[in-house]
């Protein structure tokens, strides 16, 4: 059985917003029906993408620690990395909604589209 922190970052990266010791809203309430009901095997997939989301997310404000260095010896910054890191964490959690079968949420950032 999921834990309640794995599934308030499954809300999370889906774009959905904390209950606040709320019931679901009427917006969560297929993703929140979804968590309740999981398999075991579906559990087990749903781990990995949080995994790999939390990952992915540490690495984006890690890219900061290299935005002040144009260029050193051969090596020369990627001036979009935090671009390209943030796309690549926007389609993970778009794949962690098309696994779960919900639309993204609200949360999601302006102008990300998620392929569902």
């Amino acid at each position: 059985m999921i834990t309640e922190a794995e599934k308030t970052d499954t809300r999370r990266f889906c774009g959905y917003p904390a209950l606040a010791g709320q019931a679901a809203h009427y917006q969560s309430a297929p993703l929140e029906f979804r968590l309740a009901h999981l398999a075991p095997a579906e559990e087990s997939v749903l781990l990995t993408y949080l995994a790999t989301l939390r990952g992915l997310e540490q690495a984006i404000p890690a890219t900061g620690d290299n935005l002040d260095t144009a260029q050193a010896a051969v090596w020369t910054r990627n001036p979009n990395e935090v671009k390209d890191r943030m796309a690549l964490f926007d389609n993970w959690r778009g794949r962690l909604c098309a696994f779960l079968g919900i639309s993204p949420g609200g949360g999601a950032r302006e102008g990300v589209r998620f392929v569902v």
